[in-house]
């Protein structure tokens, strides 16, 4: 049988990356260019930077990829490329890239969606995982509990009602002058505190959903370091990270464990960029072991925003036969199962 090469672009939020996989499964090549210093003077991604710095980058990241994976740009059998969730000037860069690419060479274009991408890398490393299986999908802009039914075909079946997870361990980092991104560094400090020093709330909604809401919880934390800042009282940094850090993993692990319940899927999977972080892989990994399910979850490079992530997405959805035409579009409010 041929193999089947996909080359993978991604540029939906601050990463430029390009990527060569081979038969879904095989990374050739993943080139990752971050923006995290550009960003983070300014506490976060600004949309309008990260577009004109991907329009600097694409071209020599996806040279690079090709490069490094030794194969020109004719011999791959279709581009991948994420068109939604994400700011839309960055998934315009990548998309004309794309595009341009695809039209030159004459080559079948692959819509992918930045969220399938993101459940997709756990293919990368566990070559055993197939659907169904429950995906846990946390970052900066997502916070969901997806039901994998196949490889292209999605239920959510829980999503955060405000903040995503990752958005408020930004806002926490910030507010306890960590810095940016917030992720990481709450992960880092929150090693040197007591997690049980602070009892923060944890969300249930009473109608049984799987839903999550973190702005609460993120009230909370605001307003327990005001409250000790007017009193003029210390605190130690790194026991409200801990303290805040468990109670959103708490609650990510148990709705997600209810989900697999529910379902009677054996299977648990992370996605993500909080997919790195370490008391929830630590946390999900227990209570699964606990249930007698499987997890499994991505190296942390490919919990980050990748393009080999994005070719892996498109690699089923290349070989089902659904391709994109040049008029595809970016759409950055593109939701899960609409792709």
């Amino acid at each position: 049988m041929k193999d089947i090469i996909i080359l993978g672009i991604e540029t939906s939020c601050d990463e430029t990356s390009a990527a060569v996989v081979k038969n879904g499964r095989h990374v050739i090549s993943n080139i990752i260019s971050s923006q995290v210093d550009l960003h983070k003077k300014y506490g976060g991604v600004v949309p309008e930077i990260a577009s004109r710095k991907h329009v600097e980058l694409i071209l020599p990241v996806i040279n690079q990829a090709l490069e490094e994976a030794g194969i020109k740009a004719d011999q791959v059998d279709a581009i991948g490329v994420t068109y939604g969730p994400g700011l839309v000037g960055a998934l315009l860069v990548g998309l004309s890239a794309a595009k341009a690419l695809a039209f030159a060479l004459d080559k079948p274009l692959v819509g992918v969606h930045h969220i399938a991408g993101h459940i997709s890398a756990n293919y990368l490393e566990n070559k055993e995982l197939e659907p169904p299986y429950i995906c846990l999908v946390v970052s900066g802009g997502h916070s969901e509990i997806v039901h994998v039914k196949d490889y292209n075909t999605f239920e959510t079946l829980g999503q955060t009602r405000d903040d995503a997870a990752g958005e408020a361990f930004d806002k926490i980092a910030r507010a306890l002058g960590l810095g940016y991104p917030g992720g990481p560094l709450i992960d880092k400090t929150a090693r040197t505190g007591n997690s049980s020093a602070v009892n923060f709330p944890r969300v249930h909604f009473n109608d049984g959903s799987l839903d999550f809401s973190f702005s609460g919880l993120k009230t909370a934390v605001l307003n327990y370091l005001n409250t000790l800042e007017q009193k003029n009282e210390s605190f130690s940094i790194g026991d409200v990270a801990a303290s805040f850090q468990q109670a959103v993993v708490d609650i990510l692990v148990e709705n997600t464990i209810k989900a697999a319940k529910s379902t009677g899927i054996k299977n648990i999977a992370l996605a993500g960029g909080v997919a790195a972080n370490s008391l929830l892989r630590a946390q999900m990994k227990a209570a699964a072991t606990e249930n007698g399910f499987n997890m499994y979850y991505p190296s942390p490079v490919l919990c980050t925003d990748n393009a080999a992530m994005i070719a892996c997405a498109a690699y089923y959805e290349f070989i089902r036969g659904k391709t994109s035409d040049l008029t595809l579009n970016a759409i950055p409010g593109l939701k899960l199962g609409e792709n």
